[in-house]
């Protein structure tokens, strides 16, 4: 083990201290006579050693040094990995492919002793308020699950560069919708806004012109102009540019690796609970910048504006399949809905469906294109009367809402064939499910398939559905009204009568 100067100082302190050679050398990290050696000469190993100016052993790519080196003038840009496959594939008798890293060390070598010059970053000092900075970044590495089950998701993530106070909220993509939310979320919980707001190139906030350049889009800068902030950008390539925000992302998600590893547990009951989770722990990290922070809110413009709505809404049609098509998804609503104008508010994570200002149904929303959500619930009744649909249904997958019901169908097509009984009994089983509660339906369907018993309709149904109460015979006996008449004393019926 190499000596390093650290262990030579710490020796030279320990000797000074108590003068006993053996115990210095023990508490410093090295042997008695290694230590004698530097305390007699007094000076540091980096002080001892020389700089080698000769090879240890022949260079191998001597003979063919010189063309390679005019290759890399030419064209910088090349690889030391390419330079040798090239160099195996001309004189394999002379070169083997173990080595690769021999080479690729000699050009790493050339380039940083005679390579052209390389881009120099400059540290940039901020001023307190003067901007702040929001990036999307991943945190499906986290591992995080929502009861259960993984949550591939990102983080909207806003910086104060000065005083680096942060925030995040959940988002599933690097959408318009996810940008509002995030950065309005920051300012608000701020109570007060910087000077500027610097954001990447993403299609949240910018598009294409046709001067090549990238514009900001409308609905980011009314964002902005809500907020009194002025919209900035990055160059286009240069996500450097966006430094603070872009190193505190990995700084952020290390803190909550630690915090999780804390918490002995990645699994969190719903979205809302682990994005309360994520910014709790943001909320304690703040608090250790409290004094730079104060200096940042002393010159930041108070924020006087009301929360814009963070969602989107458009008027869709519901299609003869009981279907709406929203941002080129399509998602199931209700049968008696079909041939319905509807109204959807479109948010960053779910879609709440209104038809005439009345709520009818939210939906978990779809990201990408081309994709489908079919609720087994919302065509099971058209599909019943119609069993013949089944076979061929575009959206047929989505029929099989868990496991077990698909184990159930496969059954039936296995005791009565494929075809139009098995698909008959399925559906009637999936009505059932419909009907009652799909958890019991799927619990007397394992029950079945555990005994290998055909799982029929009608075998399930006793299963789930409660017995319709008896109502017991009742024989009702004539009443003899002139019991009545003893209640009365004798006297008091004579009167009467009379």
């Amino acid at each position: 083990m190499r000596t390093t100067d650290a262990q030579v100082r710490k020796l030279m302190e320990e000797k000074s201290r108590h003068g006993q050679v053996g115990r210095a050398a023990l508490r410093s990290g090295m042997d008695r006579k290694t230590a004698r050696k530097y305390l007699a000469t007094g000076r540091l190993p980096s002080e001892r050693s020389l700089a080698r100016g000769w090879r240890t052993r022949p260079d191998p790519f001597e003979e063919d040094w010189p063309g390679i080196a005019e290759r890399l003038e030419a064209a910088p840009s090349l690889e030391g990995r390419a330079l040798f496959e090239d160099l195996l594939k001309r004189h394999p008798e002379r070169y083997e492919a173990g080595q690769v890293r021999t080479f690729q060390r000699r050009v790493k070598q050339w380039r940083a002793q005679k390579g052209p010059d390389k881009e120099v970053f400059f540290p940039q000092a901020h001023r307190p308020g003067e901007a702040g900075q929001t990036d999307f970044t991943a945190a499906g590495q986290l591992g995080v699950t929502i009861a259960g089950e993984p949550f591939p998701h990102l983080l909207c993530h806003f910086v104060l560069p000065y005083s680096n106070w942060e925030w995040a909220t959940v988002c599933h993509s690097e959408s318009m919708l996810a940008l509002r939310r995030g950065v309005q979320s920051a300012v608000f919980r701020l109570g007060r806004v910087p000077e500027n707001h610097q954001t990447d190139n993403s299609t949240a906030a910018t598009h294409d012109l046709r001067t090549g350049k990238r514009g900001f889009n409308e609905e980011y800068v009314a964002l902005m102009d809500h907020l009194g902030m002025k919209p900035r950008t990055t160059a286009i390539g240069k996500k450097e540019q966006n430094g603070d925000v872009e190193a505190a992302n990995g700084a952020l998600k290390r803190r909550l690796e630690q915090h999780l590893l804390l918490r002995e547990s990645r699994d969190f009951d719903s979205v809302e609970t682990w994005e309360g989770w994520v910014q709790d722990v943001l909320g304690q990290s703040n608090r250790l910048r409290t004094k730079r922070v104060a200096e940042e809110l002393a010159v930041m413009r108070p924020l006087s504006v009301e929360r814009l709505r963070e969602y989107r809404e458009i008027d869709v049609p519901v299609t003869s399949w009981s279907t709406i098509r929203v941002k080129y998804n399509a998602y199931s609503v209700p049968s008696r809905l079909r041939g319905e104008w509807l109204r959807v508010r479109l948010y960053e994570d779910r879609l709440e469906v209104y038809h005439g200002g009345t709520h009818q149904l939210s939906i978990e929303r779809l990201h990408g294109r081309n994709n489908h959500r079919i609720n087994y619930r919302h065509v099971i009744g058209s599909l019943v009367r119609k069993p013949g649909a089944f076979a061929r249904y575009r959206y047929r997958e989505e029929l099989f809402p868990t496991l077990t019901f698909r184990r159930t169908y496969d059954a039936l097509v296995e005791a009565l064939g494929g075809g139009w009984d098995a698909d008959v009994e399925y559906l009637r089983i999936l009505h059932l499910a419909a009907r009652t509660l799909e958890s019991e339906v799927e619990t007397a369907l394992e029950l079945l398939l555990a005994e290998r018993t055909v799982p029929l309709a009608d075998r399930v149904r006793p299963l789930v559905e409660p017995p319709v109460p008896q109502v017991p015979e009742l024989t009702i006996p004539a009443v003899d009204l002139v019991i009545y008449d003893e209640l009365f004393e004798p006297e008091l019926l004579q009167q009467v009568s009379a």
